[in-house]
C-alpha cells in the first residue's frame, strides 16, 4: 500500500523478495495533474503495472465492501508506505502476522506528515541524524511499536536526496521485518511518548528564508525544502526597478572573518557572484531562479538582471511577507 515513489522504491524491492508473494497493490485513485488536469496515475501504479502485478485503488476505506475485497485475499503482512490514506482498525486487524508501515524518521520522533522535511530543518547541530522505522501500525497516528530503525547522517543531505536515501534503506528493513517475522523472531519496541514530535505538513511558506539565523539553520532551512516546496526570498537591490522574488537552492555558508559584521539580510554583490548576510557569516547563493526566467547560476544572474547592481554591499533580501 502506497502512492508516491518512495513507496514505489518499496513495491519494486518487495516484488523481488524470495520468501513471500505479492497479492495486490493498493494506491490512491489517480489524479488530475499538469496544465491540462488529464489524469494522472500515482507511481506506485505506474510500478505495479510494469510488474504485472494487480492494482486496486479504492477511494476510502469507509466502505464495507473495500474492506471485504481486502479482507478475501488473506494477506499474512499489510506493507504500508506513504500510502496517504487513513486506515480503520477493521483493516489493521486483516493481515495474520502484522500491518507494516514504513516511516521516514526515527520514531518516536517527527511522526506526520513531513518527516524528512522537519528533521532537515530542525536539526542543523553537528552531528545530527535521521532515519526510518519500520513499525506496526495501530490506530493512533504513527504511535505503534518499533520493530527496527536504520540511521544516516544529515550532512549536507537535501529533502530530496535524503527522501532518495530513505526510500532504500526502508526497503531493505521492511524485508528484514518481514523474514522475522515469517520466522517468528520478530520483536517490536513501544515508543517512548515522551520523546515524541509531530512533524507538520511543510507548505510554500516554510521556504521563505529568513536570514536573521545563523548560517547553519539557514543552510538546514533551505536543504529542508528542496526540491519541494522550495526556499525563496525576496532581493532588493541598486539598479533594480522593483524586488525580486527568487527561488534559491543550497549555498555555500561562509563565516564572517574576525571582526567582520553586516546587518542581517543585507545583500553583497562581489566577483563570483551574490552572498546574504545571516547572523554569523555569509551565505554565498548557489542557483537561483528569478521570476519568469531558468533556473541558473547566481553570477549569471548578477550578468544579467542585476547587472547594474554595484559591487559591494548594495542590496537587501528578506521574507516575501515582510
Amino acid at each position: 500500500m502506497g502512492t508516491p515513489e518512495l513507496a514505489a522504491v518499496v513495491l519494486r524491492r518487495l516484488a523481488g523478495w524470495p520468501q513471500g508473494e505479492l497479492l495486490a497493490v493498493y494506491t490512491q485513485p489517480d489524479r488530475p495533474a499538469g496544465r491540462g488536469q488529464k489524469l494522472r496515475p500515482s507511481p506506485v501504479k505506474e510500478a505495479a503495472l510494469e510488474l504485472g502485478l494487480p492494482v486496486r485503488q479504492p477511494e476510502n476505506f469507509r466502505d464495507a465492501a473495500s474492506v471485504a475485497e481486502l479482507a478475501d485475499l488473506a494477506p499474512d503482512v499489510l506493507a504500508v508506505a506513504a500510502y496517504g490514506l487513513i486506515l480503520p482498525q477493521a483493516v489493521l486487524d486483516i493481515p495474520r502476522l502484522a500491518p507494516l508501515n514504513v516511516h521516514t524518521s526515527l520514531l518516536p520522533r517527527y511522526r506526520g506528515a513531513a518527516p524528512i522535511q522537519r528533521a532537515i530543518m530542525e536539526n542543523w547541530q553537528p552531528g545530527a541524524e535521521s532515519g526510518v522505522s519500520i513499525m506496526r501500525m495501530e490506530k493512533g497516528l504513527d504511535t505503534g511499536p518499533v520493530y527496527t530503525q536504520r540511521r544516516i547522517a544529515l550532512a549536507e543531505q537535501t529533502a530530496g536526496s535524503l527522501h532518495d536515501a530513505l526510500a532504500g534503506l526502508g526497503a531493505e528493513a521492511l524485508l528484514e521485518v518481514m523474514s522475522e517475522l515469517c520466522a517468528g523472531t520478530a520483536v517490536a519496541v513501544p515508543q517512548d511518548e515522551a520523546l515524541a514530535s509531530y512533524a507538520a505538513k511543510v507548505f510554500k511558506e516554510d521556504g521563505y528564508v529568513d536570514w536573521n539565523h545563523p548560517l547553519a539553520a539557514v543552510h538546514a532551512q533551505i536543504r529542508g525544502v528542496t526540491p519541494f516546496p522550495g526556499a525563496r526570498t525576496l532581493l532588493r537591490g541598486e539598479g533594480l526597478a522593483e524586488p525580486l522574488l527568487m527561488q534559491i537552492w543550497p549555498g555555500q555558508p561562509e563565516a564572517f572573518t574576525p571582526g567582520e559584521e553586516a546587518a542581517c539580510g543585507s545583500v553583497r554583490r562581489d566577483k563570483a557572484g551574490l552572498s546574504v548576510a545571516c547572523a554569523d557569516g555569509w551565505y554565498r547563493l548557489g542557483r537561483v531562479r528569478p521570476p519568469a526566467k531558468k533556473e541558473m547560476d547566481a553570477l549569471a544572474l548578477c550578468n544579467g538582471l542585476l547587472q547594474k547592481m554595484p559591487l559591494g554591499i548594495s542590496g537587501t533580501a528578506s521574507c516575501p511577507e515582510a
